[in-house]
């Protein structure tokens, strides 16, 4: 990686996880030994990122300062930003709070098991290449339905990924994006991850690179028992 250039991790940490059945937020729970979040920000304080801007909700501020940044040694957060009213929100807030960057890497906060070297390797692709994702391919047949839920088309699988983070772009042109979306109120519902921000108002290709099938957002009860049976056989910490 260039020596001149400079790469921002922004990890969003704000949701409420209502899919969870938790009154904690599913990003403080324990996963093992440790809170959700923690792994997701270990991950990139090891990683060859330079700086994390956290985006956190509000009343939570103080709590992850204290209970995980500090607690846990994670130099590399340079920023905590309160989250917005959606995800696009957040990560929009973040690109405002984003200094003297070049390139910025998207990830979900409750993604624990993202491995070190796939977020280096993503940093030397995006570098070197240009903006990418990390996805897998769709392991079981997948149907678009109508309003009544009856079937309308059943797509080739072949050509169906299932999109992952982090995922990766220039941050001028991220940023531009973000922009263009705000002040086209028509498709910013229809937004549902950066790329596809990316994609609609900057333009050029995204390369999505092969990820891990066990770099799953953690979303309901069941996938705390996948992630500590991962955290347990990788000894992952």
């Amino acid at each position: 990686m260039d020596e001149k250039t400079k790469t921002t991790a922004i990890v969003l940490a704000a949701g409420l996880g209502k899919r969870m059945n938790s009154k904690i937020a599913k990003q403080y729970l324990i996963l093992k030994d440790h809170p959700i979040l923690y792994y997701s920000l270990k991950a990139f304080e090891i990683s060859n990122v330079d700086n994390i801007v956290l985006v956190i909700a509000k009343d939570e501020m103080e709590f992850c300062k204290e209970n995980i940044i500090k607690k846990y040694g994670l130099n590399k957060v340079s920023k905590i930003v309160v989250g917005g009213d959606e995800r696009y929100d957040s990560v929009y807030k973040a690109l405002l709070e984003v200094s003297d960057s070049d390139y910025v890497l998207i990830h979900d906060g409750v993604r624990p098991l993202i491995e070190v070297e796939d977020i280096n390797e993503m940093i030397d692709y995006l570098v070197n290449k240009g903006p990418c994702i990390f996805g897998v391919p769709a392991k079981e047949t997948m149907k678009i339905i109508n309003e009544e839920e009856y079937v309308e088309n059943t797509p080739i699988r072949n050509n169906l990924w299932v999109a992952q983070t982090p995922q990766s772009f220039e941050y001028k042109l991220l940023k531009r994006a973000y922009e263009l979306m705000y002040n086209d109120e028509m498709n910013i519902q229809i937004i549902t991850d950066d790329s596809s921000v990316y994609e609609r108002y900057i333009k050029k290709p995204v390369k999505v690179l092969l990820g891990k099938y066990s770099n799953i957002k953690v979303t309901i009860p069941e996938d705390i028992v996948v992630a500590e049976e991962y955290i347990k056989n990788t000894n992952k910490s």
